[in-house]
Protein backbone atom coordinates (compact mmCIF):
# COMPACT_ATOMS: atom_id res chain seq x y z
CA UNK A 1 0.00 0.00 0.00
CA UNK A 2 1.08 3.56 -0.65
CA UNK A 3 2.16 5.61 2.38
CA UNK A 4 -0.45 8.24 3.22
CA UNK A 5 0.38 11.93 3.52
CA UNK A 6 -2.26 14.19 5.04
CA UNK A 7 -1.66 17.93 4.65
CA UNK A 8 -3.80 20.22 6.82
CA UNK A 9 -3.86 23.89 5.81
CA UNK A 10 -6.25 26.67 6.85
CA UNK A 11 -6.98 27.94 3.37
CA UNK A 12 -7.21 26.19 0.01
CA UNK A 13 -5.76 29.15 -1.89
CA UNK A 14 -2.75 29.20 0.46
CA UNK A 15 -2.17 25.51 -0.17
CA UNK A 16 -2.12 26.13 -3.93
CA UNK A 17 0.19 29.15 -3.70
CA UNK A 18 2.60 27.88 -1.03
CA UNK A 19 2.49 24.07 -0.69
CA UNK A 20 1.32 22.58 -3.98
CA UNK A 21 4.84 21.70 -5.26
CA UNK A 22 5.50 19.74 -2.05
CA UNK A 23 2.24 17.81 -2.42
CA UNK A 24 3.06 17.05 -6.06
CA UNK A 25 6.59 16.05 -5.10
CA UNK A 26 5.22 13.64 -2.51
CA UNK A 27 2.83 12.11 -5.03
CA UNK A 28 5.76 11.61 -7.41
CA UNK A 29 7.56 9.82 -4.56
CA UNK A 30 4.65 7.38 -4.24
CA UNK A 31 2.54 8.96 -1.49
CA UNK A 32 -1.24 8.90 -1.45
CA UNK A 33 -1.77 12.62 -0.80
CA UNK A 34 -4.79 13.93 1.13
CA UNK A 35 -5.44 17.65 1.60
CA UNK A 36 -7.69 19.15 4.29
CA UNK A 37 -8.66 22.82 4.11
CA UNK A 38 -11.68 25.00 4.67
CA UNK A 39 -14.29 25.06 1.94
CA UNK A 40 -13.76 27.74 -0.71
CA UNK A 41 -13.50 28.47 -4.42
CA UNK A 42 -9.98 27.00 -4.66
CA UNK A 43 -11.11 23.54 -3.50
CA UNK A 44 -12.22 22.59 -7.03
CA UNK A 45 -8.66 23.17 -8.25
CA UNK A 46 -7.26 20.88 -5.54
CA UNK A 47 -9.71 18.15 -6.52
CA UNK A 48 -9.01 18.62 -10.24
CA UNK A 49 -5.34 17.97 -9.54
CA UNK A 50 -6.25 14.52 -8.23
CA UNK A 51 -5.69 14.98 -4.50
CA UNK A 52 -8.13 13.48 -2.00
CA UNK A 53 -9.89 16.45 -0.37
CA UNK A 54 -11.35 16.69 3.14
CA UNK A 55 -13.31 19.74 4.25
CA UNK A 56 -11.75 21.26 7.35
CA UNK A 57 -14.13 22.93 9.76
CA UNK A 58 -11.97 25.46 11.56
CA UNK A 59 -12.64 29.05 12.59
CA UNK A 60 -10.48 32.08 11.78
CA UNK A 61 -11.15 34.26 14.82
CA UNK A 62 -10.65 31.90 17.74
CA UNK A 63 -13.07 33.88 19.92
CA UNK A 64 -15.55 31.06 20.60
CA UNK A 65 -14.11 28.40 22.95
CA UNK A 66 -16.77 25.86 21.93
CA UNK A 67 -15.98 26.47 18.26
CA UNK A 68 -12.28 25.94 18.94
CA UNK A 69 -12.98 22.68 20.76
CA UNK A 70 -15.11 21.49 17.85
CA UNK A 71 -12.27 22.35 15.45
CA UNK A 72 -9.92 20.19 17.48
CA UNK A 73 -12.43 17.32 17.63
CA UNK A 74 -12.93 17.49 13.85
CA UNK A 75 -9.19 17.21 13.26
CA UNK A 76 -8.92 14.27 15.68
CA UNK A 77 -11.73 12.51 13.77
CA UNK A 78 -10.00 13.22 10.47
CA UNK A 79 -6.71 11.75 11.71
CA UNK A 80 -8.49 8.60 12.91
CA UNK A 81 -10.25 8.30 9.56
CA UNK A 82 -7.20 8.83 7.32
CA UNK A 83 -4.53 7.33 9.65
CA UNK A 84 -1.66 9.08 7.87
CA UNK A 85 1.92 7.88 7.85
CA UNK A 86 2.94 11.56 7.73
CA UNK A 87 0.81 14.47 8.92
CA UNK A 88 1.99 17.79 7.46
CA UNK A 89 0.56 20.78 9.34
CA UNK A 90 0.74 24.29 7.88
CA UNK A 91 -0.14 27.64 9.54
CA UNK A 92 -0.80 28.30 13.20
CA UNK A 93 -4.13 26.66 13.99
CA UNK A 94 -3.48 23.47 12.02
CA UNK A 95 -0.12 23.18 13.80
CA UNK A 96 -1.63 23.70 17.25
CA UNK A 97 -4.77 21.59 16.86
CA UNK A 98 -3.26 19.07 14.45
CA UNK A 99 -0.30 18.51 16.74
CA UNK A 100 -2.60 17.78 19.68
CA UNK A 101 -4.78 15.56 17.47
CA UNK A 102 -1.70 13.60 16.40
CA UNK A 103 -1.11 12.67 20.04
CA UNK A 104 -4.68 11.38 20.32
CA UNK A 105 -4.83 9.38 17.09
CA UNK A 106 -2.81 6.80 15.09
CA UNK A 107 -0.60 9.33 13.30
CA UNK A 108 2.90 7.95 12.79
CA UNK A 109 4.91 11.12 12.15
CA UNK A 110 4.30 14.86 12.12
CA UNK A 111 5.88 17.70 10.16
CA UNK A 112 4.74 21.02 11.68
CA UNK A 113 5.50 24.02 9.47
CA UNK A 114 5.85 27.26 11.44
CA UNK A 115 5.52 29.85 8.68
CA UNK A 116 5.37 32.70 11.21
CA UNK A 117 4.38 33.19 14.84
CA UNK A 118 1.42 35.44 14.04
CA UNK A 119 0.29 38.88 15.14
CA UNK A 120 -0.21 37.80 18.76
CA UNK A 121 3.60 37.63 19.15
CA UNK A 122 3.88 41.23 17.93
CA UNK A 123 1.15 42.87 19.99
CA UNK A 124 1.93 44.58 23.30
CA UNK A 125 -0.12 44.85 26.47
CA UNK A 126 -1.50 42.68 29.23
CA UNK A 127 -4.17 40.95 27.15
CA UNK A 128 -1.68 40.06 24.42
CA UNK A 129 0.75 38.71 27.02
CA UNK A 130 -2.00 36.53 28.48
CA UNK A 131 -2.93 35.15 25.06
CA UNK A 132 0.74 34.52 24.28
CA UNK A 133 0.96 32.47 27.45
CA UNK A 134 -1.97 30.31 26.35
CA UNK A 135 -0.58 29.92 22.83
CA UNK A 136 2.85 29.00 24.24
CA UNK A 137 1.25 26.22 26.29
CA UNK A 138 -0.59 24.98 23.22
CA UNK A 139 2.67 24.90 21.25
CA UNK A 140 4.30 22.78 23.95
CA UNK A 141 1.36 20.36 23.81
CA UNK A 142 1.16 20.31 20.03
CA UNK A 143 4.85 19.71 19.40
CA UNK A 144 5.37 17.18 22.17
CA UNK A 145 4.93 14.04 20.08
CA UNK A 146 8.07 11.89 19.94
CA UNK A 147 8.19 11.54 16.14
CA UNK A 148 7.89 15.17 15.07
CA UNK A 149 9.94 17.62 13.05
CA UNK A 150 9.22 21.35 13.20
CA UNK A 151 10.15 23.37 10.11
CA UNK A 152 10.93 27.05 10.61
CA UNK A 153 11.46 29.68 7.92
CA UNK A 154 13.75 31.95 9.92
CA UNK A 155 16.11 31.47 12.89
CA UNK A 156 14.33 33.99 15.15
CA UNK A 157 11.08 31.99 15.18
CA UNK A 158 13.09 28.81 15.65
CA UNK A 159 14.90 30.18 18.68
CA UNK A 160 11.70 31.66 20.12
CA UNK A 161 9.97 28.28 20.30
CA UNK A 162 13.14 26.57 21.54
CA UNK A 163 13.29 29.17 24.34
CA UNK A 164 9.62 28.51 25.15
CA UNK A 165 10.44 24.83 25.58
CA UNK A 166 8.00 23.97 22.77
CA UNK A 167 10.58 22.15 20.67
CA UNK A 168 14.17 20.98 20.95
CA UNK A 169 16.93 21.97 18.58
CA UNK A 170 17.19 18.32 17.49
CA UNK A 171 13.56 18.26 16.34
CA UNK A 172 13.70 21.60 14.51
CA UNK A 173 14.71 22.23 10.90
CA UNK A 174 15.35 25.54 9.14
CA UNK A 175 14.08 25.76 5.54
CA UNK A 176 14.06 29.29 4.14
CA UNK A 177 10.63 29.89 2.68
CA UNK A 178 8.35 27.82 0.48
CA UNK A 179 10.51 28.13 -2.62
CA UNK A 180 9.94 29.58 -6.07
CA UNK A 181 9.73 28.04 -9.53
CA UNK A 182 12.54 29.88 -11.28
CA UNK A 183 11.16 28.91 -14.70
CA UNK A 184 7.93 30.81 -14.00
CA UNK A 185 9.62 33.86 -12.48
CA UNK A 186 11.91 35.12 -15.21
CA UNK A 187 14.50 37.85 -14.73
CA UNK A 188 13.67 40.49 -17.35
CA UNK A 189 14.94 44.00 -17.96
CA UNK A 190 13.14 46.75 -16.07
CA UNK A 191 10.21 48.34 -17.91
CA UNK A 192 10.65 51.76 -19.49
CA UNK A 193 8.73 54.75 -18.23
CA UNK A 194 8.09 56.02 -14.70
CA UNK A 195 9.54 53.97 -11.85
CA UNK A 196 6.86 51.64 -10.44
CA UNK A 197 7.00 50.82 -6.71
CA UNK A 198 4.87 47.84 -5.67
CA UNK A 199 3.70 46.43 -2.36
CA UNK A 200 2.07 43.02 -2.85
CA UNK A 201 0.53 41.36 0.21
CA UNK A 202 -2.65 40.86 2.13
CA UNK A 203 -3.66 44.41 2.94
CA UNK A 204 -2.97 44.41 6.66
CA UNK A 205 -1.55 47.08 8.92
CA UNK A 206 1.01 44.49 10.05
CA UNK A 207 2.30 44.30 6.46
CA UNK A 208 3.30 47.98 6.69
CA UNK A 209 0.61 49.21 4.32
CA UNK A 210 0.09 52.47 6.26
CA UNK A 211 3.83 53.18 6.26
CA UNK A 212 3.92 52.53 2.50
CA UNK A 213 1.18 55.08 1.90
CA UNK A 214 2.90 57.55 4.24
CA UNK A 215 6.18 57.07 2.35
CA UNK A 216 4.42 57.74 -0.95
CA UNK A 217 3.02 60.97 0.48
CA UNK A 218 6.45 62.00 1.76
CA UNK A 219 8.02 61.38 -1.63
CA UNK A 220 5.25 63.25 -3.40
CA UNK A 221 6.07 66.21 -1.15
CA UNK A 222 9.73 65.95 -2.12
CA UNK A 223 8.86 65.99 -5.80
CA UNK A 224 10.02 62.42 -6.38
CA UNK A 225 8.25 60.99 -9.44
CA UNK A 226 7.16 57.37 -9.13
CA UNK A 227 4.05 55.22 -9.39
CA UNK A 228 2.99 53.54 -6.14
CA UNK A 229 0.72 50.52 -6.29
CA UNK A 230 -0.88 48.16 -3.80
CA UNK A 231 -1.55 44.59 -4.93
CA UNK A 232 -3.80 42.46 -2.76
CA UNK A 233 -7.08 42.46 -0.90
CA UNK A 234 -8.04 43.17 2.73
CA UNK A 235 -8.46 40.13 4.99
CA UNK A 236 -11.61 40.58 7.10
CA UNK A 237 -10.64 37.58 9.25
CA UNK A 238 -7.52 39.39 10.48
CA UNK A 239 -7.87 42.08 13.17
CA UNK A 240 -5.26 44.29 11.47
CA UNK A 241 -6.94 44.30 8.06
CA UNK A 242 -7.16 47.61 6.22
CA UNK A 243 -10.71 49.01 6.24
CA UNK A 244 -12.25 48.64 2.74
CA UNK A 245 -13.51 52.23 3.01
CA UNK A 246 -9.92 53.42 3.51
CA UNK A 247 -8.85 51.42 0.48
CA UNK A 248 -11.58 53.05 -1.61
CA UNK A 249 -10.37 56.48 -0.50
CA UNK A 250 -6.83 55.66 -1.62
CA UNK A 251 -8.07 54.24 -4.92
CA UNK A 252 -10.09 57.39 -5.59
CA UNK A 253 -7.01 59.60 -5.18
CA UNK A 254 -4.03 59.99 -7.49
CA UNK A 255 -1.30 58.85 -5.08
CA UNK A 256 -1.83 55.08 -4.79
CA UNK A 257 -3.00 52.67 -7.46
CA UNK A 258 -4.98 49.78 -5.94
CA UNK A 259 -4.83 46.75 -8.22
CA UNK A 260 -6.63 44.28 -5.95
CA UNK A 261 -5.73 40.60 -5.87
CA UNK A 262 -3.61 39.38 -8.78
CA UNK A 263 -2.87 35.75 -9.56
CA UNK A 264 -0.14 36.72 -12.06
CA UNK A 265 2.29 38.18 -9.54
CA UNK A 266 5.29 37.38 -11.77
CA UNK A 267 3.85 39.71 -14.42
CA UNK A 268 3.17 42.36 -11.76
CA UNK A 269 6.79 42.27 -10.59
CA UNK A 270 8.20 42.27 -14.11
CA UNK A 271 6.15 45.43 -14.73
CA UNK A 272 7.58 46.97 -11.54
CA UNK A 273 10.98 48.49 -10.77
CA UNK A 274 11.03 48.17 -6.98
CA UNK A 275 9.20 45.77 -4.63
CA UNK A 276 8.51 46.96 -1.09
CA UNK A 277 7.38 45.01 2.00
CA UNK A 278 7.55 47.07 5.24
CA UNK A 279 6.10 44.22 7.33
CA UNK A 280 6.29 44.09 11.13
CA UNK A 281 7.30 40.39 11.21
CA UNK A 282 7.13 37.40 8.84
CA UNK A 283 8.00 33.74 8.58
CA UNK A 284 9.80 34.29 5.31
CA UNK A 285 7.74 36.32 2.83
CA UNK A 286 7.18 34.61 -0.50
CA UNK A 287 6.77 37.95 -2.29
CA UNK A 288 10.38 38.89 -1.55
CA UNK A 289 11.57 35.56 -2.93
CA UNK A 290 9.46 36.08 -6.03
CA UNK A 291 10.73 39.64 -6.42
CA UNK A 292 14.32 38.39 -6.24
CA UNK A 293 13.59 35.71 -8.82
CA UNK A 294 12.23 38.41 -11.14
CA UNK A 295 15.42 40.44 -10.68
CA UNK A 296 13.86 43.31 -8.76
CA UNK A 297 15.53 45.30 -6.00
CA UNK A 298 13.55 45.31 -2.75
CA UNK A 299 13.04 47.48 0.29
CA UNK A 300 11.94 45.70 3.46
CA UNK A 301 12.14 45.95 7.23
CA UNK A 302 14.88 44.77 9.55
CA UNK A 303 12.65 42.23 11.32
CA UNK A 304 12.56 38.42 11.54
CA UNK A 305 11.66 36.85 8.22
CA UNK A 306 12.02 39.95 6.07
CA UNK A 307 15.74 40.38 6.71
CA UNK A 308 16.24 36.66 6.05
CA UNK A 309 14.77 36.98 2.55
CA UNK A 310 17.41 39.42 1.26
CA UNK A 311 21.12 40.10 1.40
CA UNK A 312 21.24 43.58 2.94
CA UNK A 313 22.75 46.24 0.65
CA UNK A 314 23.32 43.58 -2.02
CA UNK A 315 19.85 42.44 -3.14
CA UNK A 316 17.90 45.16 -1.35
CA UNK A 317 17.72 47.70 1.44
CA UNK A 318 16.66 47.20 5.07
CA UNK A 319 14.84 49.94 7.01
CA UNK A 320 13.63 50.17 10.62
CA UNK A 321 10.11 48.86 11.23
CA UNK A 322 7.22 51.37 11.48
CA UNK A 323 9.45 54.15 10.15
CA UNK A 324 7.84 55.92 7.19
CA UNK A 325 10.67 58.45 6.81
CA UNK A 326 13.36 55.79 6.54
CA UNK A 327 11.15 53.83 4.16
CA UNK A 328 10.73 56.91 1.97
CA UNK A 329 14.49 57.54 2.01
CA UNK A 330 15.26 53.98 0.87
CA UNK A 331 12.64 54.04 -1.88
CA UNK A 332 13.93 57.42 -3.09
CA UNK A 333 17.49 56.09 -3.23
CA UNK A 334 16.41 53.27 -5.54
CA UNK A 335 14.07 55.45 -7.60
CA UNK A 336 16.93 57.82 -8.36
CA UNK A 337 19.68 55.22 -8.92
CA UNK A 338 18.83 52.93 -11.82
CA UNK A 339 22.28 51.32 -11.79
CA UNK A 340 21.88 50.34 -8.14
CA UNK A 341 18.45 48.89 -8.87
CA UNK A 342 19.84 46.79 -11.72
CA UNK A 343 22.80 45.48 -9.72
CA UNK A 344 20.57 44.58 -6.76
CA UNK A 345 18.08 42.91 -9.07
CA UNK A 346 20.73 40.73 -10.69
CA UNK A 347 22.17 39.85 -7.28
CA UNK A 348 18.66 38.98 -6.11
CA UNK A 349 18.18 36.58 -9.00
CA UNK A 350 21.47 34.86 -8.19
CA UNK A 351 20.45 34.66 -4.52
CA UNK A 352 17.10 33.10 -5.48
CA UNK A 353 18.81 30.52 -7.68
CA UNK A 354 21.21 29.60 -4.89
CA UNK A 355 18.78 29.57 -1.97
CA UNK A 356 15.11 29.44 -2.96
CA UNK A 357 14.78 27.09 -5.96
CA UNK A 358 11.60 25.06 -5.47
CA UNK A 359 13.41 21.78 -6.23
CA UNK A 360 15.63 22.31 -3.18
CA UNK A 361 12.66 23.04 -0.90
CA UNK A 362 10.70 20.00 -2.12
CA UNK A 363 13.75 17.77 -1.75
CA UNK A 364 14.29 18.84 1.87
CA UNK A 365 10.66 18.06 2.69
CA UNK A 366 10.91 14.62 1.10
CA UNK A 367 13.94 13.92 3.29
CA UNK A 368 11.97 14.88 6.40
CA UNK A 369 9.04 12.67 5.35
CA UNK A 370 11.45 9.76 4.90
CA UNK A 371 13.01 10.36 8.31
CA UNK A 372 9.62 10.46 10.01
CA UNK A 373 8.58 7.21 8.36
CA UNK A 374 11.82 5.49 9.29
CA UNK A 375 11.40 6.46 12.94
CA UNK A 376 7.70 5.54 13.22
Amino acid sequence: MKPILLMIVNDAAFFLSHRLPIAEGARNEGYDVHVATQAGPSVAKIQSLGFTFHELKITRSGKNPLGELLSLVNIVKLCWSVRPDVLHLVTIKPVLYGGIAARLSPVKGVLAAISGLGFIFMKQGRKAALIRGVVSTLYRLALGKRNVRVVFQNPDDQQALIDLGAVTAQKSVLIKGSGVDLDLYQCDEEPAGPVVVTLAARLLKDKGVLEFVDAAQILRGRGVEAVFQLVGDPDPGNPTSIDPAQLQTWAAGDLIQCLGYRSDIANVFRASNIVVLPSYREGLPKVLIEAAACGRAVVTTNVPGCRDAIVADVTGLLVPVRDSQSLADAIQRLVEDAALRRSMGLAGRAFAEQTFAIQQVVGKHMEIYSTLRSQA
